[in-house]
């Protein structure tokens, strides 16, 4: 063991039952996106969709620009309230002020065509359905806590095609709440939510600020994963940092063996 591995193995004296996990460039790599494409290519499959229906949704062009309009304000309002809002429900106010009429199913579907052209370009790493396995059988429950406007059937859809949505029993979407990351509430409630107490609990991101730093202060142990996000930056002392998530067992294994598995009972 190196004197970093000691120096972070002191600073959390309790044992990892849980690991809650970061969604995008932690378990889904997307790395630098092109928005302006990728806003067009799901403009255009949702604009297809629509016009299917015999929606009236009129040109192209006014119907990419008030889409545009719209995620641009709810953003804005997002960053200056520090909360995130809820996509589908966009689309459902945009879509019916113009005449729109769908079932619950179709804006749904609608969120997931907007949605798609990402799941062309997030990625998981090779073998992560293995690794995913590997920790859950070895007694580790595993979660999601990701801040994101996007609906969960969407996220919840490219995970099931991925073939890892069964791992996660446990999805914190931050649209659901008036809070996200970095704000403590929403480690609590995640902590709550997978039955763990926060020492407990290993946190796996790849933003420092909104990830690492703030599952450290509310008691978590914390692993950075390597990604463009972080580039150049020191890991905060009582960090790890990972290059990729098949690194976590053997990480978890060194953590719990410097722990007794009943500090209680130790002591006595």
């Amino acid at each position: 063991m190196n004197a970093t591995e000691d120096t972070q193995s002191k600073t959390h004296k309790a044992q990892i039952k849980a690991v809650l996990f970061d969604l995008g460039d932690t378990l889904l790599n997307f790395g630098r996106i092109k928005t302006t494409e990728i806003f067009a290519a799901g403009a255009r499959l949702s604009y297809d969709y629509l016009k299917g229906l015999g929606q009236p949704i009129g040109s192209f062009y006014w119907y990419s620009l008030r889409n545009l309009v719209g995620l641009r304000t709810r953003r804005w309002l997002s960053a200056l309230k520090g909360r995130d809002f809820d996509a589908l429900e966009l689309l459902k106010r945009i879509g019916t002020k113009r005449g729109i009429r769908l079932t619950l199913e179709q804006w749904r579907h609608l969120t997931w065509l907007w949605y798609k052209p990402l799941t062309k370009i997030g990625r998981t790493e090779p073998g992560i359905r293995e690794t995913l396995a590997a920790l859950k059988n070895s007694g580790l429950k595993l979660g999601i806590v990701s801040n994101t406007f996007v609906h969960g059937s969407a996220l919840d859809k490219h995970l099931e095609q991925l073939n890892i949505l069964d791992f996660f029993t446990v999805r914190v979407y931050s649209y659901e709440f008036p809070f996200r990351k970095p704000d403590a509430r929403i480690f609590s409630l995640a902590a709550e939510r997978i039955g763990e107490v926060p020492e407990h609990i290993l946190f796996v991101g790849d933003r420092i600020d909104k990830d690492i730093a703030p599952a450290l202060k509310n008691g978590m142990h914390a692993a950075l994963k390597d990604a463009y996000t972080n580039d150049g930056k020191k890991t905060p002392d009582g960090a790890f940092k990972i290059e990729h998530i098949a690194e976590l067992s053997g990480l978890i294994r060194k953590i719990n063996a410097q722990t007794p598995p009943n500090r209680t009972a130790a002591a006595q």
